[in-house]
């Protein structure tokens, strides 16, 4: 009996380590700055924390940011450069906000650390304690990656978009080393933040010729829920929430709205039609999780790691911006 309890501690002991646990990446480690810039993730934490308190949507803003940049030439912090054919002039980045909160972030570590703590480093804590701030669970973000200095809105096109087929969103998160759990994971984070009318008010109105006219996919009664949010002829800017059950908060509820047909994006919607993704979204939404299932708080934690990692620049390639928005 005694070995029993014994190894029931152990088994509790990595149960309960088990979110702060991170798979680090090439060229990256957690705590690369402990000696250079002990104070950097404080810094950033604390300015988070300072816009968010004034500005709760710009968390689901850098969680976005950071997801856009890492699949356009890696992590590597270009969606920040300004430029009149950069990253975030192309349409699928208009509507992202944050860059303010990076760029006093980048302000105050200067002062504390000079050319030291990459712009790209910078959105990877940001977008961590995002989350958290939203009620999420932490991770240890390994951090040394450099800044690019290329941003182009032509290379903009893999992104994920709001049409996509199930097939096509498998192919470019497996372009970037990224799995099917992996998919169903990240775009969980649409638990936070909002959308715009434009983006969907199509699957509304004439999106069939039988029934109401909308997609089919779409619970009846959500339908007119949304209508009622996105007129025909009315504003297409106007912001409705991606999760409509708690949309400040980082939670399941994003995935129980998709078994009920209450997704908001096409694509969204469909990872509860398709066989494939299905699994993952009822793992996360079940009535039974944890370890019987999947936790959507660890496991997000444990995607975003990846994604942060993809194509990274480290070493001797790219550089530290001095600013953000520009190359040194």
């Amino acid at each position: 009996m005694e070995g029993f309890y014994t190894h029931l501690c152990i088994f509790l002991f990595f149960l309960l380590t088990w979110p702060t646990i991170s798979v680090q990446g090439q060229g990256t480690r957690v705590g690369f700055y402990s000696s250079t810039c002990r104070s950097v993730e404080t810094i950033v934490r604390n300015t988070v924390q300072a816009h968010f308190r004034s500005d709760a949507t710009i968390a689901p803003g850098l969680l976005r940011m950071h997801f856009h940049d890492c699949f356009v030439n890696g992590c590597d912090g270009s969606i920040l450069l300004n430029g009149p054919n950069a990253e975030k002039t192309a349409l699928p980045n208009r509507l992202l906000r944050g860059y303010d909160v990076i760029d006093d972030a980048k302000a105050q570590l200067e002062r504390e650390c000079p050319g030291v703590v990459s712009c790209a480093d910078i959105l990877a804590l940001a977008a961590r304690d995002s989350v958290v701030l939203t009620r999420g669970l932490t991770w240890n973000v390994p951090t040394g990656r450099r800044d690019g200095t290329v941003s182009l809105a032509s290379d903009t096109d893999n992104l994920p978009s709001f049409t996509d087929s199930v097939d096509v969103q498998k192919q470019k998160f497996t372009d970037k080393g990224l799995n099917t759990q992996d998919l169903v994971t990240l775009v969980g984070g649409h638990t936070i933040g909002t959308t715009a009318c434009q983006l969907f008010r199509y699957r509304l109105y004439n999106f069939t010729t039988t029934g109401n006219g909308a997609d089919p996919t779409i619970n009846p009664a959500f339908v007119t829920q949304l209508q009622t949010l996105c007129p025909a002829n009315g504003d297409g800017s106007r912001r409705v929430a991606l999760d409509t059950s708690s949309e400040n908060t980082f939670d399941v509820s994003f995935f129980t709205n998709l078994r009920n047909g209450r997704g908001v994006l096409e694509s969204d919607q469909k990872l509860w039609t398709d066989a494939s993704t299905r699994t993952y979204v009822q793992r996360y939404s079940g009535a039974i999780r944890g370890l019987l299932g999947l936790r959507f708080d660890i496991e997000f934690g444990r995607s975003m790691v990846k994604m942060s990692n993809i194509g990274v620049k480290t070493g001797t390639v790219g550089e530290i911006r001095r600013v953000c928005s520009s190359v040194n």
